[in-house]
């Protein structure tokens, strides 16, 4: 079997993902991962699917003539070895402002961290008004990393942009 990695985007309406999927059934394509959402009026998502090799170029020209519902880019997926990393999850919160995320990411890429999901939201402060940032954050740790310095470099934003992240 392949493993294709599809990013999908569009105007959002009725019928986006079963036409994916449609298109996916079609070819004996197998749908296994997705992570899809609406971000203001868009519908955008990533989909990973199997399908037997014969079948891969059919369904990759079929997904790309979805275009004008939707826009498919179609990669394909790498068997990952299984290393010595572990995961550690990372909770943010705080006053919206611009470049937490980039902060952020830069910590975790100085430690050589490697993000496997990350989900961020932003919404009205209820009490105290204004906007809070709240993010999510699941990444890969190598064995080689100094959890000491990592934790230390996220404390030194957590005083810098005004947020606390929680490390676990």
């Amino acid at each position: 079997m392949t493993t294709l990695i599809l990013t999908v985007a569009g105007s959002d309406r009725p019928g986006l993902v079963a036409a994916v999927a449609d298109v996916v059934d079609g070819h004996g394509g197998n749908w296994e991962n997705s992570q899809l959402s609406e971000l203001a009026g868009v519908f955008a998502g990533v989909i990973q699917v199997s399908v037997t090799p014969e079948f891969e170029d059919e369904l990759t020209s079929e997904l790309r003539a979805l275009d004008g519902l939707l826009t498919v880019a179609v990669h394909t997926g790498s068997d990952t070895a299984v290393g010595t990393a572990r995961p550690v999850s990372l909770q943010i919160l705080g006053n919206d402002r611009p470049g937490i995320v980039r902060e952020v990411s830069a910590v975790l890429q100085a430690h050589e961290l490697s993000i496997q999901d990350m989900a961020t939201e932003t919404k009205d402060a209820a009490m105290a008004g204004g906007r809070l940032f709240e993010a999510s954050v699941t990444a890969e740790v190598p064995a080689s990393a100094d959890l000491d310095a990592l934790r230390a470099d996220l404390e030194r934003l957590t005083s810098e942009l005004q947020v606390d992240i929680t490390l676990t």
